[in-house]
């Protein structure tokens, strides 16, 4: 491939790469209004100056990486809410513009640079259940074929790869006939890298039901896959499922699960009280089991990155 990892550089001298957190329950902490089938995607419309403001956020609590609020945007989303081609292509591409602006905006502070590589942007591919909005990101019950996922996903990676992010994140797959289907159209465009990441129902099973070592061995043959995953799934399944996931391959294993809460889908709430509180020593743990690319998912925020970071270093 004629693309160089941009996530080596700080494997190099690091020895780890710490991601944001989450994007929409960090907003609506805020005050935003996420209550949309768009979920932070209606941001983009409403508040960009609100992304962009909790990306540098980000960035000033260690982050290395920031994720776009690409992940519930979709064309055919957009068109539910009577937007054109054009004007949704424009939010795509705005969605890395804000995090590129904030990454800047970090950068242009000479006291920002001290012990850090310059921040990373990874445009969102949020899997198909995203867009349906219905908690399908938990089960994977598509009922579509590899061809129509390949189909569905091919318009919104064109328009994400043409807005030039360091990387792709293509995350929260639950199934393996959806990662089958990403590798697949990440062909279609050389030479951009990308991750995959996968939401798990337990400690060995994507949420569909599939083996995750096999997900991550099938993703991690692909040369445009530069590392691979777990996300958006409870503290508790992350050290198991990144050991099983170690065996199978050579390249860097990332983590960023939720808080631990769970999405109730019909009433559209998370249920309280079974959160995590302090990811710093899971952190480790999560290195020591072989994750080098860790983070936060739902119900996470800058404070939750910080300690991330701050543990990390500790233990280097």
């Amino acid at each position: 491939m004629n693309f160089q990892n941009p996530l080596t550089p700080f494997l190099s001298r690091q020895g780890f790469v710490v991601l944001d957190g989450g994007l929409a329950t960090e907003l609506e902490q805020r005050g935003a209004d996420i209550d949309d089938e768009l979920w932070s995607a209606r941001l983009l419309l409403d508040a960009p100056g609100l992304i962009r403001q909790l990306h540098y956020d980000y960035f000033a609590a260690g982050a290395d990486v920031a994720i776009s609020a690409s992940y519930q945007a979709s064309f055919p989303g957009f068109s539910r809410r009577g937007l054109g081609r054009n004007e949704a292509a424009a939010l795509l591409a705005l969605s890395v513009a804000l995090a590129q602006a904030a990454r800047d905006d970090f950068w242009a502070d000479e006291a920002n640079r001290v012990g850090r590589l310059r921040p990373l942007v990874a445009a969102s591919i949020g899997c198909y259940g995203a867009f349906l909005a219905d908690g399908s990101e938990y089960r994977g019950d598509y009922g579509l074929t590899r061809e129509e996922l390949i189909d569905w996903h091919r318009p919104r990676m064109a328009a994400l790869v043409a807005s030039k992010p360091d990387l792709l994140a293509c995350e929260t797959i639950p199934c393996q006939v959806e990662a089958e289907a990403l590798v697949a159209l990440l062909a279609e465009f050389p030479p951009t890298p990308a991750w995959l990441s996968f939401s798990c129902c337990d400690e060995s099973h994507v949420c569909h039901g599939e083996e995750f070592a096999t997900c991550v061995a099938l993703a991690a043959a692909s040369p445009h896959v530069i590392a691979v995953g777990v996300n958006c799934t409870p503290p508790p399944f992350v050290e198991p499922l990144l050991r099983s996931a170690r065996p199978v391959t050579d390249k860097p294993l990332l983590c960023y699960p939720n808080s631990g809460e769970s999405w109730n889908a019909a009433a559209r709430c998370w249920v309280e009280g079974s959160g995590l509180t302090d990811f710093g020593p899971p952190a480790q743990l999560w290195q020591a089991a072989g994750g080098q690319i860790i983070g936060g998912c739902c119900r996470t925020g800058p404070d939750d990155i910080r300690r991330i970071r701050a543990s990390l270093e500790n233990r280097a």
